[in-house]
Order: C-alpha cells, then sequence, then structure tokens
C-alpha cells in the first residue's frame, strides 16, 4: 500500500484473518481491520498498512456485545464480539488452514473449549513515569493493543478467581521498586496454595528492597515471591495437583494457561498413549503429562529447565500409585533422544515451546517409534514438525484443536502420529553421525 491517509474510508469485511481481524480489499491490497467480523460494512481510518475501525455501519447478525468494557483498549483478546458458533468455527478453521497451508491431509475433531475457570496466569507491566520535581508516578496494568501505553484493568474478567488480588499485590511489590526507576514484568500465578508472584525486569536487588518486598509478601499473604526466578521467600510452597501427585511449582516455570485446559490435553494425550508400557515425555516441563502418564506406563521424562526437572523428580517420589518415572536434565534442541534411545520406547510425547521441535522431530523420523503424540501452541512449527515426521514414514492419524486461549487467536493441538509399515528411513548422517 502506498504511503497514504484514509481518514473515512468504507469498506467491507469478507472473512476473518490469523489473527482475528477482519479482512477487506481496499485500493488493490488487502487490509487487516481489527475488531471488525466477515459481511460488515465498516468505516476505517487508514493510514500506511494500518486500520482503525471508527464505525460499523452495517453490523453482522453474528456481532454480540463484549462482556469487557476494555476490549478494544486493552491487548489482551483479539475477539469478543464473535457469537459462539462462528467464533468456534474460525478457531477450529486456524487449524484446518494452517494444515490445507503444508498440504497435510488428516482427521480434524471437534474444538474442544477448555477455558473453563479462566487464566490462571497473568503477567502486569508497570512503569515509572518521571513527572519532574522529584516526584514519580507508576502506572501498571496490562498493554494496550498495538501500542505501548499501559491499561490499569482494576478487574480482568477472563482470570481464575484464584488471581483475585494479583493486581493489588503486584502494585505494592512495583511500588517498593519505584527508585529503581526501571520497566517491569510481573508475572502472577495462582496455585492451590495462593498467589506466586515473579519480578522481571529489576536485576539483582539489595537486601533493603529484599525484605521491603518480603513484607509485601506477608501484608498480601502471598504464597511466594521471586525475583528473576530466585526466591526471596516462600511462606507456603506453590503448589499444584498434576494427577495424583502434587508439584511446587519452580518459579517463573512453565504452567498451561487454565487448569481445564491442562486436564484436557492431558487426558488426550493419555488416552492416546493407552497400551503403551515405555514412555518418553519430552519437553517435559514440570510433568503436566509425564505424572499422569506414569500412572499407566513407565515414563522417561526429559527436559531442559533444571529446576522443573528437581520440581518433577521431588512430586513423583511423593506420589503414590505411580510406574517408574526416570528423568533427565538435557537440551533437546542441541541434544535430540535419537536412535537407540528412542527405539526402545512404546511412544513418545513431545510439546515444545513455540520454537518447536525440529531437530527432535528428524530424530524422531528416524526411528522406530510406533507411536508419536505431539503438543503445540504454534501451528507454524507444529505443521513444520509434522512434516518431517510424515516425510519419515509416519501418518498423522488424527490432531484435536483444544481452545484455552478463549477470546485470543492462539489454539494447542494434540496431534497423533503413528509408523507407517515399510521400511524405516535413512537418518541424517548431520543429526545421527
Amino acid at each position: 500500500m502506498t504511503n497514504r491517509l484514509h481518514l473515512n474510508a468504507e469498506v467491507l469485511i469478507s472473512r476473518l484473518g490469523q489473527r482475528g481481524e477482519g479482512l477487506a480489499s481496499f485500493e488493490g491490497t488487502q487490509l487487516a481491520v481489527p475488531y471488525a467480523l466477515p459481511g460488515e460494512r465498516v468505516r476505517v481510518e487508514v493510514d500506511r498498512d494500518r486500520a482503525k475501525l471508527v464505525d460499523v455501519l452495517e453490523p453482522s447478525p453474528d456481532r454480540i456485545p463484549a462482556f469487557c468494557p476494555h476490549f478494544t483498549i486493552c491487548g489482551g483478546c483479539a475477539m469478543q464480539t464473535l457469537a459462539k458458533a462462528p467464533y468456534e468455527e474460525w478457531k477450529r478453521g486456524l487449524v484446518v488452514h494452517a494444515l490445507a497451508v503444508a498440504k497435510i491431509d488428516t482427521d480434524i475433531a471437534p474444538l474442544i473449549d477448555a477455558h473453563g475457570a479462566g487464566r490462571r496466569r497473568a503477567t502486569f507491566h508497570s512503569r515509572v513515569i518521571d513527572e519532574g520535581m522529584s516526584r514519580k508516578r507508576l502506572e501498571l496494568g496490562f498493554m494496550q493493543a498495538r501500542a505501548h501505553t499501559i491499561v490499569p484493568i482494576p478487574d480482568c474478567p477472563i482470570l481464575d478467581v484464584g488471581l483475585k488480588g494479583s493486581m493489588e499485590a503486584a502494585r505494592a511489590a512495583a511500588t517498593v521498586l519505584i527508585p529503581l526507576g526501571k520497566p517491569l514484568d510481573i508475572v502472577a500465578t495462582a496455585t492451590d496454595e495462593g498467589l506466586d508472584l515473579d519480578l522481571r525486569g529489576s536485576g539483582a536487588l539489595d537486601f533493603g528492597y529484599v525484605q521491603a518486598l518480603i513484607e509485601v509478601a506477608s501484608k498480601h499473604d502471598l504464597a511466594r515471591i521471586s525475583n528473576h526466578g530466585e526466591v526471596l521467600i516462600e511462606r507456603r510452597p506453590p503448589n499444584l495437583k498434576m494427577g495424583r501427585a502434587t508439584v511446587t511449582l519452580p518459579a517463573g516455570g512453565f504452567l498451561q494457561a487454565t487448569a481445564l485446559g491442562e486436564e484436557t490435553l492431558a487426558k488426550l494425550v493419555c488416552e492416546a498413549a493407552k497400551g503403551a508400557k515405555r514412555v518418553a515425555d519430552l519437553f517435559a516441563g514440570s510433568g503436566t503429562f509425564a505424572l499422569r502418564l506414569a500412572e499407566q506406563a513407565e515414563v522417561t521424562a526429559v527436559e531442559g529447565d533444571d529446576a522443573a526437572m528437581k520440581a518433577l523428580t521431588r512430586g513423583a517420589g511423593y506420589a503414590t500409585g505411580l510406574k517408574q518415572v526416570r528423568t533427565e536434565t538435557r537440551n533437546l534442541f542441541t541434544r535430540p533422544l535419537m536412535g537407540g534411545e528412542l527405539d526402545k520406547l512404546d511412544c513418545v510425547v513431545f510439546d515444545p515451546p513455540r520454537a518447536g521441535a525440529e531437530e527432535q522431530a528428524h530424530a524422531l523420523a528416524a526411528s522406530k517409534v510406533p507411536l508419536i503424540i505431539g503438543v503445540s501452541c504454534n501451528l507454524q512449527t507444529f505443521t513444520r514438525d509434522a512434516r518431517i515426521l510424515i516425510n519419515g514414514g509416519y501418518r498423522l492419524e488424527k490432531i484435536t484443536p483444544v481452545d484455552q486461549f478463549r477470546h485470543s487467536a492462539h489454539i494447542e493441538v494434540v496431534g497423533i502420529f503413528r509408523r507407517l509399515p515399510g521400511p524405516k528411513p535413512k537418518r541424517r548422517g548431520s543429526l545421527l553421525g
């Protein structure tokens, strides 16, 4: 699009894009209009390649009122005004589209809604505003949509009730650190024992700041408060149930977005792995899948984060009714499980970060593992890794979309891969030597 400004352009929205934005043709180009819905005629303000929704001239019959007064201001939600059925069709359609682009044909299950009680983790952003004359003001909240402005939201309706009081606690912690003048990200997690706060951005803290933050933890009855993953005080272990096990979450450790999302993904994984006697859980985190899988199989859990592995090991050690759980701290991006390590397994589960598991996928593609279960929150890297497995002789039997990120453009998937009969392909020399 050429550099120009249109203050009152009218466009017709044809469909939704990958980020939930309405798409329209405008002067020979495709224009993305956030918060507009298919079939709507809207007035927009166009500035170069960006469009702002000014008015809905002809609303879609699928348009419903937003449930949050901060929608379109706060950047947390991309979609609140689309009715349930077309919303679910769009969300599942993200998976359909990604597989079509990757030329992967498989059975796509209906979308599973796993929002449950809501998000159990929130990141609050704080900034110190210098107003002159030695006066400083604190801003704390969520980031504004497509901007760097902080929106102070007293009550976010998509958060789990377990996060009640988290914004007040985050504000109190950020207030202590105002003299540093640094921007902070404060991660609040709802655990079975109360709120867990991890501060990021302050750097190392001297004794006075640490003591003041310990007082914040006491005043707001926090289970734990940490700084960059270093525990300042743990008043109660921030525990979470994972099947029969109880895990003390590492400070700042990975956690599925919702409790129901975790339970749903684990149920899909365990059902798919039923009958397997020896299972490896790769990128295992603190045991989301491994500890539940251990109720039905011997499990080897592998993860690069040592704190997560220790938490998983302790959780398994205190649990009853589990089969053997072995753990290994290992960087699977640089040292994937290979050859003989894989070929003795009945099933491999992998749930990598958004970057995917490309090197591990190549090693799996060259293995004899009969069943592979892939979990991912990134369709682009999932389809890339799926294509590697398919080219190596696996069939993507089924994929299930799970919506634990309701109102956003994010989607989780669980894919089941089975090795086809026939000769196993040659191993990549660069990886398997």
